[in-house]
């Protein structure tokens, strides 16, 4: 048991799934609780316990929490020009299946991340969506959060104002604006959790009343 300011925290085990770059479960790891990361890729931080696999192999362990990051690749509406194709040959319908199968894990709280996509309409409507500038860090970069037993996030530091955007004209001549941050990134780099938000993961869902 953890006391802090006044408030009485419990150490829980939490699994971070579909997460190798370790900063959601350090920033648990770091507020005292029993963080593990997992993903079918090793981890690019050694502060912390990583299962190397496919978590629905360790969904049944006991866990308090699991904070997941299931694969978007055919579920983001940024990739719809290849819907097509991902629906005949079933890879969205593995996509769907597997953010359902994280979904229904026997574990009491959940919360599951994917940009907007599909989920929406043929799973479940998110219950929050959010910002990275939203948390401190001047991204724009919309985020949809599916929550079980656990209370949305509430913003910390908004500061939208900071955030860079090159602007371009599309082939039909409306001018559209690009997020600076995503230049000269990765499929990879693009999808790990930004600072601000990881904090705010462990700081406020860290609590067990």
């Amino acid at each position: 048991m953890i006391i802090t300011r006044g408030k009485v925290r419990k150490p829980m085990r939490i699994l971070i799934a579909c997460e190798y770059s370790g900063k959601v479960r350090d920033a648990f790891i770091e507020k005292g609780h029993h963080a593990v990361s997992c993903d079918i890729i090793a981890s690019t931080s050694n502060k912390g316990e990583h299962l190397q696999g496919d978590v629905t192999q360790f969904l049944d362990m006991g866990w308090d929490m699991m904070i997941g990051f299931p694969p978007c690749t055919h579920l983001a509406v940024s990739g719809a020009r290849h819907f097509a194709q991902k629906i005949k040959d079933g890879r969205q319908q593995q996509g769907l299946d597997f953010f359902r199968t994280l979904m229904e894990a026997p574990i009491p709280m959940i919360a599951l991340e994917n940009p907007v996509g599909i989920v929406s309409n043929k799973i479940l409507k998110p219950t929050q969506i959010i910002q990275p500038y939203q948390f401190g860090d001047p991204v724009k970069k919309t985020t949809c959060l599916w929550l079980k037993n656990m209370n949305p996030l509430v913003p910390t530091n908004n500061v939208e104002d900071q955030c860079e955007y090159i602007e371009y004209v599309k082939a039909d001549g409306k001018i559209a604006r690009f997020a600076t941050w995503f230049l000269g990134k990765n499929g990879h780099e693009r999808s790990e959790t930004f600072d601000g938000i990881a904090q705010a993961m462990a700081d406020q869902w860290g609590w067990i009343p």
